[in-house]
């Protein structure tokens, strides 16, 4: 057995081991059990890049590509991956490890090769089969009772919870499309790209450059930039009517 397939049964054992530790993973293995990120295994796609499903020997996983197209931060970066270290719940998406790996490629540019760095950024995370909330909300023939609607609404407030009072994360992006259903319709909370990690005494922080998804950002976020707890139960408020329908 060699070194990749140590390291692609390394991963399948995490999968079901619920105590292993998120860690470092090789980009020859993520392409690897992508197939070179196919089309064929495309799960989903959005603003910051696409979701893949990744294929071990006894399970599988979900691979996030970011977009070489956007220039994302180390420090960016960074944030989102030490938010996902901390966020262990059962509503929040398990995340399993990240890949940070820049190549330095040969690339004509005006008539002349240059040694250009080639950087990509990865995120591994438990694979969830019945796919987002967004999706059962919009499909009439969806079939769920209020107790199950009551059951996803009550998860999706443990996640929040969690994440506010015990983690200090506040989320930025919480919509239909970043809530994923397990195979028992247990919500589970996903996409930290946007998130911000609060200090112990700080409950509040300004910004300059609002992101997120019109009709889910709260007023004061999308006017002044304040950042606080409530902007995600505005989000979750928006959801809850969803289901209600």
């Amino acid at each position: 057995m060699d070194g990749e397939d140590t390291t692609c049964y390394h991963l399948d054992s995490m999968l079901r081991d619920t105590n292993a530790e998120p860690t470092d993973l090789p980009l020859s293995l993520l392409k690897e059990i992508t197939k070179n990120f196919s089309d064929n295994l495309e799960i989903g796609r959005g603003g910051f890049g696409v979701v893949y499903r990744g294929v071990l020997p006894n399970g599988m996983v979900a691979v996030k590509k970011l977009s070489a197209d956007i220039q994302i931060e180390d420090q960016s970066f960074q944030d989102e991956i030490v938010c996902l270290m901390r966020a262990k719940h059962k509503n929040i998406v398990r995340f399993l490890g990240y890949c940070a790996d820049t190549q330095g490629i040969m690339k004509e540019h005006k008539g002349r090769y240059v040694l250009a760095d080639v950087r990509a950024r990865l995120l591994c995370f438990e694979y969830i089969r019945n796919g987002s909330l967004d999706r059962l909300i919009t499909d009439e023939y969806g079939g769920l009772g209020w107790a199950e609607r009551y059951r996803i609404i009550k998860g999706i407030c443990q996640g929040l919870r969690y994440l506010h009072e015990e983690q200090k994360i506040v989320h930025l992006d919480l919509k239909p499309q970043n809530i994923l259903l397990d195979q028992n319709v247990v919500p589970k909370i996903t996409d930290f790209g946007l998130s911000r990690l609060f200090d112990e005494q700080k409950t509040r922080t300004i910004t300059a450059k609002q992101c997120g998804t019109w009709g889910y950002m709260a007023p004061e976020y999308l006017k002044d930039g304040i950042i606080t707890f409530k902007a995600d139960i505005k989000s979750y408020q928006g959801r809850s009517v969803g289901l209600k329908m």
